[in-house]
């Protein structure tokens, strides 16, 4: 199995996230821009840039892998996180990865996104392939909904967004293969119901 905590992608420097990142990612992620489609999910906690390098620190030593702070040049500044993580909800057998990905909304359209998702889901399958890769969505956020789908993955649920506080919200759930039984009462338990699985 190869180390995933530093990766070199053709734009891209994927690294694991270290003490001197925290402020940029608190940055991205409390800028309203980059949550125009679901508002409420704005970063308010100060901490919360600390917070995800510890998180991701503790994960790629748990399983292996985890979001990593990204970069487009060697030594420049952090312009987003990404890649797959474990969620703790997702830690059952065989659980699943999550794609997530969030940019500096001054590079987002410059196909960052993809090229990160490209390279984690080669690490999710080397490190764990018995893991789904997972990504989980708003309907109406077209360019993450492109992202999932240039990656590889397909649309397997559609349903409500129960912790929304948009009533008319729409998840949306891509996998990177069809999904078993014990993937789906997984995911049942967290909210998804299987009637929203697509045949």
């Amino acid at each position: 199995m190869t180390r995933w905590t530093h990766v070199r992608t053709e734009r891209l420097w994927l690294d694991e996230p270290v003490d001197g990142d925290a402020d940029a990612l608190l940055t991205i992620h409390r800028d309203p821009a980059s949550w125009r489609h679901f508002p409420s999910g704005v970063v308010t906690d100060p901490e919360a840039g600390r917070t995800m390098v510890g998180a991701s620190r503790r994960r790629f030593e748990r399983d292996g892998l985890a979001y990593w702070s990204i970069r487009d040049a060697a030594d420049g500044p952090v312009i987003g996180r990404g890649g797959c993580s474990v969620p703790d909800e997702g830690l059952g057998e065989p659980g699943w990865w999550n794609l997530y990905y969030r940019f500096d909304q001054r590079v987002v359209g410059r196909g960052y996104a993809t090229e990160m998702g490209l390279a984690a889901l080669d690490a999710a399958h080397d490190v764990a392939p018995e893991r789904p890769v997972l990504a989980y969505l708003l309907e109406h956020n077209h360019a993450s909904r492109r992202t999932a789908e240039k990656v590889g993955l397909r649309l397997v649920w559609r349903g409500p967004d129960a912790d929304n506080p948009d009533p008319a919200a729409v998840r949306l759930v891509y996998l990177d293969r069809d999904p078993d039984d014990a993937l789906v009462d997984a995911l049942d338990a967290v909210g998804m119901p299987r009637q929203g699985l697509l045949g």
